[in-house]
């Protein structure tokens, strides 16, 4: 039930053109199987608008086993919220016990009928058993993560035939529910929910980090109400080891409560199963805070949210400014300027959006008396590390006139500067990191607050050599580019601070942003979940793409073509305009504009982080 599904029954055009006018599509569950071959497709749901609802038709009268199957599948793949209409299809007790919200499975081009799936061909004539068979891009878990995946898929699905109403019912199947990757694309949008760091806090104020965690929700099916269930089920069970929700355990949503949605005056009022006195009122500002970072995806005019208790009792609300200033949050901290090394080999600052060239930043690093490589400036830009020219020395100066270069925190052995130090990153807590690609001694580093000694990380389940790393602003995950066998993949790892022994710090539980790119020469944060990447593909040309944290496939066009690109810098604030080091020197990339030359002869750009 994908973009390329073939054969099956094509539907009436006429009909399905005057539901789609009432904004409802109806499946018609119905065809019959073919007579030969191995192996038949399910017909694709056609792509609709975003305001169309797909409902399926229920079972017809004396339906073959053959269009029990087909309308199963079919109705697997419509709005229909509680799958109320997929159930008609199974015995009474298949339906009581088939659980579709345990896990999503993706496939490549739709699940496959193989075509003896007939009465009597292998089983008595009351009972027949089918096989579904495709090829897996994905799944999305009972916790709503997606995860890329691959291989065959082969699942065994029995009917039987009802002694007394002669009817074909499916009795035995697996839980969730399977699809093709375009029905997939229709059915569900990701959406980023908000935890904070475990143990970590910023500011004078001590500001807990927002931390996005993606998951899949079905997009017509009331997802506002899906995403408020989902956020208080808990996070996702790569990022939970890192993460803290301020919600009590046991908070859920107030009995038969749906349809959560923003008022006229731009404001959500959810109502919960909490008493009064269970909520302290910075725990309350907290879990508003949660709220209306997740819900602003799924409506971006959302202004503010209230928090209703038991008896319709208020908690707390909080508007977007509050909740800006109650929580540190990447997406919404705009870097006050972007920062590179002009020919001069000074480094110079100017506003994201300024014209000319850039001014020299005070301090040692503006005077050009060292050549540099690449450098990061961290996220209040009162400090910068910087990679000199040869690769071999990481210092850390301060970004006043009076600061020194000093001694460099960091060095590297390598034979070339391509096998020394990769371009640092900071993130939110103020922690600096960097990567070592010596083939001798390949190691990560973290300097605690930038001023510690480098401590050496651990990444189990490395396998290969780390290229480049660039740490989240959140500090709880890092982006890796991995080099094994001549292929660069990147990977998202989880960052813990403290082993089971309550030492040291560690990636783990490496996974793969980029699945079908196997060269990966420049990558940049840009967004709470995403990253901006330039790679190939097998047999490919350059590109440069938006990829997701959880390995899935961003709607949405890409930047434009640019040749030559050596080095990245984005924002998680999408409205600072991209920049990159290209064949062209320092250019940069406005929304809906084209690349602006900024300096010919600059190189290594940097946005704080």
């Amino acid at each position: 039930m994908g973009a390329d599904r073939k054969g099956g029954v094509r539907r009436r055009p006429g009909r399905a053109a005057a539901y789609t006018a009432l904004g409802v599509v109806l499946l018609t569950g119905c065809a019959s199987m073919p007579d030969n071959g191995d192996l038949r497709n399910v017909e694709s749901t056609p792509r609709q608008d975003t305001g169309v609802r797909v409902f399926a038709m229920p079972p017809a009268e004396d339906a073959t086993p053959g269009e029990i199957m087909q309308g199963f599948l079919e109705a697997l793949t419509s709005d229909d919220p509680a799958y109320d209409t997929a159930r008609k299809y199974l015995t009474a007790d298949a339906a009581h016990t088939w659980r579709p919200e345990q896990s999503t499975t993706v496939l490549a081009n739709g699940p496959s009928i193989e075509t003896d799936c007939r009465a009597g061909s292998r089983e008595a004539s009351n009972s027949v058993s089918c096989v579904l068979t495709g090829t897996r891009v994905a799944t999305v878990d009972a916790r709503q993560a997606y995860q890329p995946d691959g291989g065959p898929y082969r699942k065994k699905v029995h009917l039987t035939k009802d002694t007394k109403s002669g009817q074909w019912r499916i009795d035995e199947l697996p839980d969730g529910v399977v699809m093709g990757k375009s029905d997939f694309q229709r059915n569900y949008t990701s959406v980023d929910k908000y935890y904070f760091a475990s143990n970590t806090a910023v500011g004078a104020s001590g500001e807990p980090v927002a931390v996005a965690d993606p998951v899949f929700v079905r997009s017509k099916v009331d997802p506002m109400t899906q995403m408020v269930r989902s956020l208080l089920k808990g996070p996702t069970t790569w990022l939970e080891p890192v993460v803290r929700s301020s919600f009590p355990t046991g908070t859920a949503l107030q009995k038969d409560v749906s349809g959560l949605a923003p008022d006229d005056q731009n404001r959500l009022t959810v109502p919960l199963n909490l008493k009064a006195s269970q909520v302290a009122a910075s725990k309350c500002t907290e879990m508003a805070t949660q709220l209306l970072f997740t819900l602003r995806n799924l409506a971006p005019t959302l202004e503010s949210v209230e928090l209703r208790g038991v008896g319709g009792h208020r908690l707390c609300d909080l508007n977007e400014e509050h909740a800006e200033a109650a929580a540190w949050h990447g997406s919404a901290k705009r870097p006050a300027d972007l920062y590179y090394v002009d020919g001069k080999h000074r480094l110079v600052r100017m506003p994201p959006g300024g014209t000319g060239t850039g001014d020299p930043v005070p301090g040692p690093l503006g005077e050009g008396e060292k050549a540099l490589q690449s450098v990061a400036v961290s996220r209040d830009e009162r400090t910068v590390a910087a990679v000199e020219d040869d690769g071999a020395s990481l210092h850390v100066t301060s970004l006043t006139s009076d600061g020194s270069l000093g001694d460099a925190v960091v060095t590297s052995k390598g034979a070339t500067p391509d096998d020394r130090l990769t371009k640092p990153s900071w993130d939110a807590r103020g922690d600096l990191w960097v990567a070592d690609r010596d083939p001798g001694n390949p190691s990560l580093y973290v300097l605690e607050r930038g001023v510690a000694k480098a401590e050496k990380v651990a990444v189990p389940d490395l396998s290969g050599r780390i290229k480049d790393a660039r740490v989240a602003a959140d500090g709880v995950r890092i982006a890796l580019v991995v080099e094994k066998d001549g292929k660069q993949s990147l990977l998202i790892g989880r960052i813990e601070r403290e082993d089971r022994m309550g030492e040291g710090v560690s990636v783990v539980e490496l996974r793969s942003a980029a699945p079908d790119l196997e060269q990966v020469s420049a990558l940049s944060w840009a967004g709470d979940s995403r990253l901006l990447v330039v790679g190939q593909e097998q047999g490919g040309v350059q590109q440069m793409r938006y990829v997701q944290v959880d390995g899935s496939t961003l709607d949405g066009p890409a930047p434009g073509a640019l040749p030559g690109v050596k080095a990245l810098a984005a924002s998680e604030d999408d409205r600072v305009p991209l920049v990159a080091y290209s064949d062209d020197g320092i250019v940069r990339l406005p929304s809906g504009a084209q690349w602006q030359k900024i300096d010919k002869d600059g190189t290594a750009p940097a946005y704080p982080g």
